[in-house]
């Protein structure tokens, strides 16, 4: 082979070469471009909000779903701090909460959903599904975050509360009115039966005497479930009555000792939030003796720094080791119930054994919570 006839060889290998590798280029771009319109459609038609930020908490995508549930357009909120979605505090400090991440690397939300509240751009607060993951690039790192409005099942689920409270508190008029009445009747009449009999049987009249008693304890019990299911005191003396006399009716049917302890100046004026509380504290007494074996149980119903505590502390054993997870709808009820009236719940291990139970609440509980006055 002449020089010519290699060098246009090498010449046409060249151009076969870069025919080759600009082919491919076009059909990697093409492909790339493909991607991101999948990718695209799929952001716009997720039914959840859909919201990326960089580690600065800049947003920096914000999809249909976002724009719908929260009130803004994207070209409103992309280039500004996620906070402008948040209400306070949380607004105030989630910038702080960023750069905790960045300096410990220990993340209190990532990769673990929860409920949070969200801020609408008519300034309305409402209830939100949050779960965020991070994505680590070369030489930075994204935030993504998953929401979905739970405005619609939280109503839902308070409705489904007030009516099981109400049917609580109907069957507990039902027994104290009406079946405490019977029983009623029935000891008079075991009494009458006693005087007759007393003078032809001694032994047959102190049967009908044993009846009597029997009937007797039978209303006591009967009353005492009736004030469990429909606290009388609550609707008429308030919350610190209820609760004293939740104490004493438990120690006696439990024989274990309570302590309730309160602070004179508390006030709950909602009787819907004194309910909850009054629940709460119900459930939380229940589970102690129950799943955690406590003998020694303290209420406390204290306030301070604008804020009311209710707080159940036992002895036992630890309610949280001993419930079973089939059997927990009781604790998320109790979160539920502190969500409704605006507070937080928080569920401890002590040092020295046993369990504290500690719900805190606005002292104007149910004012921005939807609830009824």
């Amino acid at each position: 082979m002449s020089k010519t006839e290699l060098l246009a060889w090498i010449g046409e290998l060249k151009s076969k070469h870069t025919k080759s590798t600009r082919g491919r280029r076009k059909k990697a771009a093409s492909d790339l471009r493909d991607r991101e319109e999948r990718l695209r459609a799929i952001l716009e038609t997720a039914v959840e909000g859909i919201i990326t930020i960089n580690e600065r908490g800049v947003i920096e995508s914000f999809n249909t779903a976002s724009e719908r549930i929260f009130g803004y357009k994207a070209r409103e909120v992309v280039g500004q701090n996620v906070s402008v979605l948040m209400p306070s505090p949380h607004r105030e400090s989630h910038d702080s909460y960023l750069a905790n991440y960045r300096h410990t690397g220990h993340a209190k939300i990532i990769g673990i959903g929860r409920e949070v509240e969200g801020r609408r751009k008519d300034g309305t607060i409402f209830p939100m599904e949050l779960s965020v993951s991070e994505v680590k690039l070369a030489d930075n790192r994204l935030f993504t975050g998953f929401v979905r409005d739970i405005t619609e099942r939280k109503r839902l689920e308070r409705e489904i509360l007030e009516i099981s409270d109400r049917e609580q508190r109907r069957i507990g008029h039902d027994l104290h009115d009406g079946l405490c009445q019977h029983l009623a009747g029935i000891e008079m009449m075991s009494q009458v039966l006693e005087q007759k009999l007393s003078k032809q049987s001694k032994p047959v009249a102190a049967r009908a005497s044993e009846i009597g008693r029997n009937v007797r304890e039978a209303i006591s019990q009967t009353r005492a479930l009736a004030r469990g299911l429909s606290p009388v005191t609550l609707e008429s003396d308030g919350l610190v009555s209820a609760l004293h006399e939740l104490a004493i009716n438990t120690e006696k049917m439990f024989n274990v000792e309570i302590h309730f302890d309160y602070d004179a100046d508390v006030m709950i004026r909602s009787h819907a939030a004194a309910t909850h509380l009054f629940r709460l504290t119900q459930e939380a007494v229940s589970n102690a003796i129950k799943h955690g074996n406590a003998k020694q149980i303290s209420i406390q119903l204290k306030t301070g720094s604008g804020r009311i505590y209710l707080g159940v502390i036992d002895n036992g054993t630890g309610i949280l080791a001993g419930i079973p997870k089939s059997k927990g709808m009781g604790l998320r009820i109790m979160q539920f119930r502190a969500g409704i009236i605006g507070g937080t719940l928080t569920i401890e291990q002590n040092a020295t054994g046993g369990t504290s139970v500690i719900c805190s609440v606005p002292n104007n509980p149910l004012k921005n919570h939807g609830g009824k006055k």
